[in-house]
């Protein structure tokens, strides 16, 4: 897999009927990896292993409800009352980050309402604090620490 913006880290891996699987320490699984599964991998752990965030207030692949759709945030990190308080969107290394993409992350905290986004290709990160008074965002150099 193409190296990414992230610290090195150390990955189970495996094979399973000649396709590659890596280990979700948060899902507690395989996962077949695409792209996209490889950024989020990266990310959780720099969460865990940089930012400090316990794995058990995770959650990948986290389902809502907006205006009746539902969606599916790539990974939220709840914070000690069990509330939303960050939002990662993860696209494939080979996706371009644009407006389009902070629009999908900003509809989505509508519902959710955590406090911190971070929206990642792997390859460049964006982190944003919510100012819920002005209904925007506030770019950051970095997510804070646990």
């Amino acid at each position: 897999m193409i190296r990414l913006n992230f610290p090195s880290y150390t990955f189970k891996t495996k094979n399973i009927e000649n396709k590659p699987y890596i280990w979700d320490v948060v899902r507690k699984k395989y996962i077949i990896i695409t792209p996209e599964e490889w950024v989020r991998q990266h990310v959780i752990n720099y969460l865990i292993e940089e930012k400090r965030y316990p794995p058990q207030w995770m959650s990948v692949e986290r389902q809502f409800t907006i205006n009746g759709q539902h969606k599916r945030a790539d990974i939220v990190v709840h914070n000690k009352a069990l509330l939303p308080h960050i939002i990662v969107e993860c696209k494939a290394p080979n996706i371009k980050i644009t407006q389009e993409t902070f629009d999908q992350i900003a509809r989505y905290n509508l519902s959710l309402d955590a406090s911190y986004l971070m929206i990642t290709n792997g390859l460049q990160h964006f982190y944003c604090q919510m100012d819920f008074e002005k209904e925007t965002y506030v770019f950051l150099q970095d997510l804070p620490e646990y």
